[in-house]
């Protein structure tokens, strides 16, 4: 990888940062909406989101051959995504950018009990087997609007991050473990206190 994790979360986390804390919420407003409108499509196809994917974007992390670059895409993805779960919410009060909450956590956050973890699972596994980054997001655009209605939240500059590792091949189960391991962590801890919260009562 020539450009590292670490560059393609600081730049997302960049941009995030800006979106979140503009002034004129109309302004806001027509950017979260253009952004929604990209997801699931191709950068290229999308002229009007190119300001909010390339301005200020280091040149290692562009293409020059007309093709997105694996950092590109995984801003992008992660960029279009975080409007999706926005949608409908106060960006100030009702933020669904939440850092240090990773994917695996979120989506082990959407099991309530037993009954919910086979339902879940069967969503998650299928999204963490994608053989590519564009089968991916399209699994991931389904989990953020699960998010989405359970007022869940995610921090998507290190989506960003793990989106770009989860691009090369060699890397990919590495992702997808840690996604595994968070995702049933949450699992067991939020059965856990469901558990001890009933026997408290």
């Amino acid at each position: 990888m020539s450009v590292s994790r670490e560059q393609v979360e600081r730049y997302t986390k960049y941009r995030l940062e800006r979106l979140i804390g503009m002034t004129q919420p109309s302004a806001q407003s027509g950017v979260l909406a253009r952004l929604r409108r990209g997801v699931g499509h191709h950068p290229g196809s999308q002229p009007w989101l190119w300001g909010e994917l390339l301005s200020e974007m280091p040149q290692e992390m562009m293409n020059n051959s007309g093709e997105p670059s694996n950092a590109e895409m995984a801003v992008y993805t992660a960029l279009t995504l975080f409007a999706l779960h926005q949608q409908s919410k106060d960006i100030k009060s009702e933020c669904m950018h939440c850092e240090g909450t990773t994917l695996g956590a979120a989506c082990g956050s959407l099991v309530a009990d037993e009954n919910d973890r086979d339902r879940v699972a069967r969503r998650f596994n299928a999204m963490a087997t994608s053989a590519n980054l564009r089968e991916l997001s399209n699994h991931l655009r389904g989990i953020v609007q699960l998010l989405r209605a359970k007022d869940i939240g995610l921090d998507y500059s290190a989506l960003a991050g793990e989106l770009y590792v989860y691009s090369f091949k060699a890397r990919r189960n590495d992702i997808r473990l840690k996604w595994g391991q968070d995702f049933y962590r949450e699992i067991y801890n939020n059965i856990d206190k469901n558990k001890e919260d009933e026997n408290n009562e």
